[in-house]
């Protein structure tokens, strides 16, 4: 039973995205009566990238891929590797607690398919590299891939016909799986409202503007329409948009990822249905078409896009400014096509169907930021998803919630910790990790107004 204090708390949500969704849906299971969430675009979000039709979460490497993740359901499985900034038991915690929601909360798991992985990539140090961060080791359930026909045997006749120039890579059939991102994230945001939750999405009226700062505290946010929406609690859960509400001390860089659909005929939507998620570090990624539009999602793997990368002399200043755009760069499309030659080239030479970039967050140490404000007592941050943050989109609203109230797990706390030293001299250009492309940070402003595909989408 909710307390008279949740009843009675008035709490402002920033951002309807997958953790502002996840936020709201459990603090009305909490049993909050005054929760109000804003957003500039209509869930789902059209910079979001939870807005997708599937996502691959990877635990061994705590590694997110932007428009796919690949989820193990080991739940028995604790010897996960924390990611770097993060206390490897904070790590094993999210991740177990995660998994086990995918697969039992009602909200989240009819999105969950279980269809295995296979992994791959392609210079040597970094398959060596996969190996040791998945514990690809038969014991571990994965079957060593060599040789091309290695590959194309993992998937039905006709689906993989490629001849995999250089890839070593492992499969693994229980355990893994993806989700649809999109239809997951609508259901907490839409479950959070009928259990009383009001969304407020779409510019002006869910557009903010700027944070209300008074008494050396937040009270709320101003949307575009002049409206103030006041509020006892402010949780921050805006992404790719918090640096241009809130002086983030240079802990936050929104970078975007790109990712292009090919339509499919009835026939190859059969042929594809149900297939192991094939992802090369290096190259790129692909999963089942989607159920609703049949169209193959692929993504060109690279360590992302900025907006304006600051000059080497002014550091102080800088911000990525998200944007919303149904193309992508052509350097892109390129590299999705070569992911495409390498494994089917049957389909490499299709036009597009639709495109789109997809914007995340990065912490300098790709750690997430769950904290309150030092200096704003009754502001709540939720951001920092830094690539690996849809995986628990089933259970990090529980996190954000528990830090507004004050009961946030020591470790926790410690780790996603607000940390504006490990910014200090960022190097806004750093791969962190990431591969594939040109193997460095690319700048949107250095594209071209020719230098973008023009696909007419019917999505």
């Amino acid at each position: 039973m909710a307390s008279t204090h949740q009843t009675s708390t008035t709490v402002l949500i920033v951002g309807c995205g997958t953790w502002g969704s996840s936020t709201a849906l459990h603090l009305a299971r909490r049993g909050y009566k005054n929760v109000t969430v804003l957003d500039p675009y209509e869930v789902p979000s059209a910079i979001s990238a939870g807005n997708d039709v599937n996502k691959i979460v990877e635990q061994g490497t705590w590694r997110l891929i932007m428009s796919g993740c690949i989820l193990e359901a080991n739940a028995g499985r604790h010897t996960i590797v924390g990611h770097r900034g993060e206390d490897a038991s904070v790590s094993n915690r999210v991740v177990l607690e995660a998994t086990a929601a995918w697969q039992t909360d009602p909200v989240f798991k009819q999105y969950y398919h279980a269809t295995g992985v296979v992994i791959a990539a392609t210079q040597p140090e970094n398959v060596e590299e996969l190996y040791e961060s998945e514990r690809a080791t038969p014991d571990n359930g994965y079957k060593r891939l060599e040789s091309a026909e290695d590959f194309r045997k993992t998937m039905p006749e006709g689906v993989l016909t490629g001849d995999f120039p250089g890839w070593k890579g492992w499969a693994k059939k229980d355990g893994c799986g993806w989700v649809h991102a999109r239809k997951a994230l609508m259901s907490a945001a839409l479950e959070a409202q009928r259990l009383g939750v009001k969304l407020i999405t779409g510019s002006p009226h869910g557009q903010v503007t700027t944070l209300i700062f008074e008494e050396n505290d937040v009270k709320g946010a101003v949307t575009a329409d002049g409206k103030e929406h006041r509020a006892e609690h402010t949780i921050l859960c805006a992404g790719a948009n918090a640096p241009q509400l809130l002086d983030m001390k240079n802990q936050l860089r929104p970078t975007a990822w790109t990712l292009a659909h090919i339509k499919m005929t009835d026939e190859e939507v059969e042929l594809y249905k149900n297939l192991p998620v094939l992802f090369n570090v290096e190259r790129g990624f692909f999963m089942e078409p989607d159920e609703d539009n049949h169209e193959l999602k692929i993504c060109d793997e690279h360590p992302g896009y900025c907006n304006a990368l600051p000059h080497v002399d002014d550091k102080s200043t800088y911000v990525s400014t998200p944007f919303a755009k149904h193309q992508i760069p052509l350097t892109s499309e390129q590299g999705v096509r070569e992911f495409l030659r390498e494994t089917m080239p049957h389909l490499a030479e299709r036009p597009f169907s639709f495109a789109r970039i997809c914007w995340c967050a990065d912490t300098p140490d790709r750690g997430y930021l769950i904290t309150s404000h030092p200096d704003y007592p009754s502001l709540t941050l939720g951001v920092g998803g830094s690539g690996h943050g849809f995986k628990v989109i089933p259970t990090v609203g529980g996190y954000i919630a528990d830090c507004m109230e004050g009961k946030l797990d020591e470790r926790m706390k410690r780790t996603w910790r607000w940390r504006p030293e490990t910014a200090l001299g960022r190097d806004w250009t750093a791969v962190q990790g990431r591969m594939g492309g040109s193997y460095k940070v690319l700048d949107f402003t250095d594209v071209k107004a020719d230098g973008w595909t023009a696909i007419v989408s019917k999505l």
